[in-house]
C-alpha cells in the first residue's frame, strides 16, 4: 500500500510549476522565510485534500472486502482522467504572453515576492491534482491500522510538495551552489516543463488504468 502510494505521489511531484516557483522564492531579497511559507500553503492544501479524500472514501466503506468493484472501479476512473489530462498537456500549444491563465495569475503574485502572497500560491500550486488524489485514494481503500494510515498521508504529502521543502533544504546546506544550479536547471526546466508534466500523468493513468482493470476482472 505504501509503496504504491507513494509512487503515486513522487509522479504527482513532478511538477514544473511548482520547481520554477521555487526557484524564484529562493532568489528572491528573503529566500527562506518565502520559501518557508510557500511551503505552508503547499503542506496545507495537500493534508486538507488527502484528508477529504481518506474520510469520504471510509465513509464509502471502499476498503472492506464487499466494495471490491466500487474501488477499483474507481481507480480506473481516476487513471482515465489522468490520460486525458496527460493528452491534453501533450498537445496543448503554449499560451501567449499575458493570456489569463492560471500562470499568469501565478506570475503576477510573485512579482514582488512576500510570505503572504507566497503562501497563496502554494495552496494554488499544489492544488488537487488527478495523480495525489490517485496517491490519497491507495491509502484510504487500503485495510490499515490507524496508526499506519497517519504515517502513509504524512510520507505521501511529504513526497507530493518535495519540489517546495527539498530546494529549500539544499539551500540551508549550500545557498550559493544551489542558487546557481536552480538558475541552471530553470532554463532547462522552461523548456522540457510540458513534456516532464505529460509524462508523468501519462505514466500514473496508465498504471491506475492496468491496476483498474486487473482489480475489476480478478
Amino acid at each position: 500500500m505504501l509503496g504504491q502510494a507513494a509512487g503515486f505521489a513522487f509522479l504527482a511531484a513532478l511538477s514544473p510549476t511548482a520547481l520554477l516557483v521555487g526557484a524564484v522564492y529562493l532568489g528572491s531579497a528573503s529566500p527562506r522565510k518565502t520559501t518557508l511559507a510557500y511551503l505552508a500553503g503547499a503542506m496545507t492544501v495537500a493534508l486538507i485534500v488527502a484528508v477529504i479524500v481518506l474520510l469520504a472514501l471510509h465513509a464509502g466503506g471502499l476498503s472492506h472486502p464487499h466494495q471490491r468493484q466500487p474501488r477499483y472501479g474507481l481507480r480506473l476512473g481516476l487513471g482515465v482522467l489522468a490520460l486525458a489530462a496527460g493528452a491534453f498537456v501533450a498537445r496543448r500549444k503554449a499560451r501567449p504572453a499575458g493570456s489569463e491563465s492560471r500562470q499568469g495569475l501565478l506570475a503576477r503574485m510573485m512579482t514582488r515576492p512576500a510570505p503572504a502572497t507566497a503562501f497563496a500560491v502554494g495552496l494554488l500550486v499544489f492544488a488537487p491534482s488527478v495523480t495525489f488524489i490517485a496517491a490519497a485514494q491507495v491509502i484510504a481503500t487500503a485495510r490499515a491500522s490507524s496508526g499506519l494510515i497517519v504515517v502513509a498521508v504524512a510520507v505521501i504529502v511529504l513526497i507530493y510538495v518535495m519540489a517546495a521543502w527539498l530546494p529549500l533544504a539544499l539551500h540551508l546546506i549550500a545557498p550559493d551552489q544551489t542558487t546557481l544550479r536552480l538558475r541552471a536547471f530553470d532554463s532547462w526546466l522552461r523548456a522540457n516543463g510540458r513534456v516532464l508534466l505529460a509524462g508523468a500523468l501519462l505514466l500514473a493513468g496508465l498504471l491506475l488504468v492496468i491496476n483498474g482493470i486487473g482489480g475489476l476482472v480478478a
